[in-house]
């Protein structure tokens, strides 16, 4: 199976035009990549991009409700994200659950709920820097996955993407002999077939070790992926 490469624009760009740059400019240069693409903008840009897309980038998003519908303003439901050409979703992200103290509980609703509608998942997982240093970052990983994942059997739509937090967005990439570690405890606690990725301050220069030494199936990629040429490089870094 093809690499995955996941883009998570996060809160970025601040215009739709910018948006439009930058997705074009990623569009052309993936064009016949071996690897899977996919791209989450903002929620303001996701569905103008799926609907009218006709290249193989497939599109996600970075946050799903679990509910179906209802009284919940400003969320978006699992089956409006499914209908509108989007095919993955980003649960449980660090900024997700210290900044909206999303707990390990609701990122299994959300699981569940988004499974059951048909997208892919891109699980998110990870230690501090105080956990970290602390000993505890096998107890913490072990604890979201189980939680995370209570009470689902299957796991074939499920990516782990294991995102050290102290590595996201400040430069400080994990080391790849630490990710491969982190990776080899993951995979004792989901099946074989299971993906997982690694994110993390990602960069052309050290995505392909990251593939080919530390073992991940694809690459979660923040920062980076705002600037096309050098996503363009940590796509073809991997092929």
């Amino acid at each position: 199976m093809k690499p995955l490469i996941v883009a998570n624009w996060k809160m970025n760009p601040q215009t739709y035009k910018e948006a439009e740059d930058v997705f074009a400019g990623i569009k052309k240069g993936v064009e016949g990549a071996s690897a899977e693409v996919v791209i989450c903008p903002p929620f303001t840009w996701l569905t103008d991009f799926s609907h009218k897309n006709e290249s193989p980038i497939s599109f996600g998003a970075q946050n799903v409700f679990y509910e179906d519908k209802g009284a919940y303003t400003g969320e978006i439901s699992p089956q409006m994200l499914k209908s509108s050409n989007v095919d993955y979703v980003i649960i449980g992200h660090s900024e997700r659950r210290k900044y909206f103290n999303e707990t390990d509980e609701i990122i299994n609703k959300k699981i569940k709920k988004a499974l059951e509608a048909g997208l892919k998942i891109i699980f998110c997982i990870g230690e501090t820097a105080e956990e970290r240093d602390a000993g505890k970052k096998n107890e913490i990983l072990e604890r979201q996955i189980k939680q995370g994942l209570s009470g689902i059997v299957n796991l074939e739509n499920v990516n782990i993407a294991y995102e050290p937090v102290w590595a996201i967005g400040t430069g400080n990439n994990c080391s790849v002999e630490q990710t491969k570690e982190a990776i080899d405890f993951i995979r004792k606690f989901v099946p074989e077939n299971t993906w997982v990725l690694y994110g993390g301050s990602v960069k052309a220069e050290n995505s392909v070790s990251y593939i080919k030494e530390a073992g991940a199936n694809g690459l979660l990629v923040g920062g980076a992926s705002l600037k096309p040429d050098e996503f363009i490089k940590i796509v073809k870094s991997v092929e």
